[in-house]
């Protein structure tokens, strides 16, 4: 594609040669002696050189496309371009059109038919760009001012905070309210500091601080009014949730934003809350040094500045927080996670390490579901958060959930091998340790057909492949229901293992696999002599009974290729396999009878 490329940025050279030859030998100049950055420096010259506005016009969709924080849609980027940094209102007859857009490019950019994304024409683009820095002045603060610009206008205000859509009038809105702050604390100048501010008084009437939370926080996370204004979400929270030190100091010194501070959002988050979750440690710091800023206020979820910032891996704030005497290590969230506990589920071994550094954490603490940071990890799979856990004198690998299930039962079951063996390695970890349905470490990964795990699990002593659940159903019986062929055929390879082991309900593991028509485990299992084909449940059905009713044809085949099985049973009811055949509409013209 490059040399390509290469050919049609410069095509306007090629065609000025009069015959073909000369054509020919200026393409082969080109591809030869010149790369792709001379194609875009001189592509470029060209776009500047363009007369009236269209050379204006070209430099900044460049800017745009290859700054901006996400790829913008084309009604997007031609909104914003229509916009006259400082004005007051939108004027619709000042944005271009697509056409006008492409063309003042001169081939550099193009627009996606299938989303209608503008991009560069090429990654090679990008990387030319990101090499020549002067070509834009100061891109970041640009954006931030024509964000602001954009957002202050006087129909952006209208709009009712309620709203919890992108406003097709204003399609701009949505990555204006998102992302201003990202590009303002890459640059900041007195004009965008100014428009800032003039955003962020009653910040939580304008339509933006709806459009952010809406982009930051989950729907299931909103509360039942989400519909409502976000009442309590001030300027000094969009300040902190961007980063941006000299609007918040600005707001903080200003008498009538100072209650920002104390301030809670829709759903009980402070300032502190936001700058800690979002890793913005200079805003932070600031608000630490105020002596109205409570360091332990948590949401309605429970969740502290601490738990944020564990639960988000900002190892930076965790450190700061961690500092200061009067921080609780220890706060629960709703669910009765500690910040300990999030730092183990999420995998964060770095503020892991910080949060053990505190002699008043307590690594074995337990939410409401009785599970432990160690449980957390194993269920998550973080060997090394697993580790570090494990160096720790009285933390107990083997301590179960409300559930019975230990760390080496979820481990088992998720499938991850190398933590099952970092638990097998101790002597205080039970391999056997059966939950309250009765099922093992190695039920779960047979369950789940995690033939590694249970490779390693059969290796101990003391583990039985026969055990039952609850439900009086073994690992047979569940590998032959959910079709594991490979599990099937290890646990027969077995000599203590019994394939015709019956559950609660009469079930064998050859009835599973008719009923649900598992031809391969069907024939594993009739491979052996010692399978009785004829085992009828406490309902008098038949394996055979299961495949005809269900329609399983090759099944049935399959069955009734072993001389044993007879087609003429009945249930408790006295229906036959044949019965059950013509009564789901499996009969006689499918003629396996």
């Amino acid at each position: 594609m490059p040399s390509f490329l290469v050919i049609s940025l410069n095509m306007d050279a090629i065609l000025a040669e009069i015959t073909t030859l000369q054509r020919w030998k200026r393409i082969d100049r080109i591809t030869q002696e010149g790369g792709l950055g001379d194609a875009y420096a001189a592509t470029i010259l060209r776009m500047k050189a363009q007369h009236g506005s269209r050379s204006r016009l070209g430099m900044e969709v460049l800017m745009w496309v290859s700054h901006s924080e996400r790829p913008l849609h084309v009604d997007e980027l031609c909104h914003v371009l229509g916009v006259e940094a400082g004005s007051v209102s939108l004027n619709l007859r000042n944005i271009p059109t697509v056409k006008s857009l492409t063309a003042c490019t001169l081939g550099l950019v193009m627009v996606e038919k299938s989303s209608s994304i503008v991009r560069l024409v090429h990654y090679t683009l990008h990387e030319y760009l990101s090499h020549n820095p002067n070509l834009f002045i100061k891109p970041h603060s640009t954006i931030a001012e024509l964000c602001l610009t954009y957002l202050n206008f006087r129909q952006v205000r209208s709009i009712s905070p309620s709203v919890h859509f992108v406003p097709l009038p204003f399609p701009f809105v949505e990555y204006a309210s998102c992302y201003w702050g990202t590009h303002a604390k890459l640059e900041t100048t007195e004009n965008v500091k100014k428009l800032a501010l003039k955003l962020l008084d009653g910040y939580d009437r304008h339509i933006s601080s709806m459009m952010l939370l809406l982009h930051e926080i989950p729907v299931r996370d909103l509360p039942f009014d989400w519909m409502d204004p976000p009442t309590g979400f001030t300027g000094l929270h969009g300040a902190s949730y961007f980063g941006c030190v000299e609007m918040a100091v600005a707001l903080l010194e200003t008498k009538q934003w100072q209650w920002h501070v104390v301030a809670t959002d829709l759903n009980g988050g402070t300032a502190l809350s936001w700058a800690a979750r979002r890793g913005q440690e200079a805003v932070v710091r600031i608000l630490l040094e105020r002596v109205d800023v409570n360091p332990n206020a948590a949401d309605e979820f429970g969740l502290t500045p601490l738990s944020w910032a564990v639960r988000n891996g900002r190892k930076v704030v965790v450190r700061m927080l961690l500092e200061r005497d009067d921080i609780n290590p220890n706060t629960t969230d709703k669910d009765g996670l500690t910040p300990l506990s999030w730092a183990a589920r999420n995998g964060h071994e770095a503020v892991l390490r910080m949060m053990l550094e505190r002699n008043d954490a307590n690594p074995n603490a337990t939410d409401k579901f009785e599970r432990t940071p160690l449980l957390w990890a194993t269920q998550n799979g973080h060997e090394g958060v697993l580790r570090i856990l494990l160096e720790r004198n009285g933390v107990n690998p083997d301590a179960a959930d409300k559930d019975g299930r230990t760390p080496l039962s979820w481990a088992a079951g998720d499938g991850h091998e190398g933590i099952v063996r970092i638990l097998l390695e101790r002597n205080d970890v039970n391999p056997s340790a059966p939950d309250k349905y009765r099922l093992t470490p190695l039920s779960r990964a047979a369950e789940i057909g995690h033939e590694a795990v249970m490779g390693v699990l059969l290796e101990q002593e003391g583990v039985d492949p026969d055990m039952a659940d609850s439900s009086g159903r073994t690992l047979l019986s569940w590998a032959a229901r959910s079709g594991c062929e490979r599990v099937v055929r290890i646990l027969l390879e077995r000599k203590n293992v019994n394939p015709n082991t019956t559950d609660k309900y009469g079930r064998t593991p050859l009835s599973f696999a008719a009923e649900n028509g598992l031809q391969g485990v069907a024939r594993i299992l009739l491979e052996r002599d010692d399978v009785n084909p004829n085992t009828a449940d406490n309902y008098g059905q038949t394996p055979l009974m299961w495949a005809a009713r269900n329609g399983h044809e090759e099944v049935a085949r399959i069955l009734l290729e072993r001389n044993d099985v007879n087609p003429d049973s009945t249930d408790v009811d006295g229906r036959t396999p044949l019965s059950f055949a013509a009564g789901g509409g499996y009969g006689g013209p499918r003629g396996y009878f």
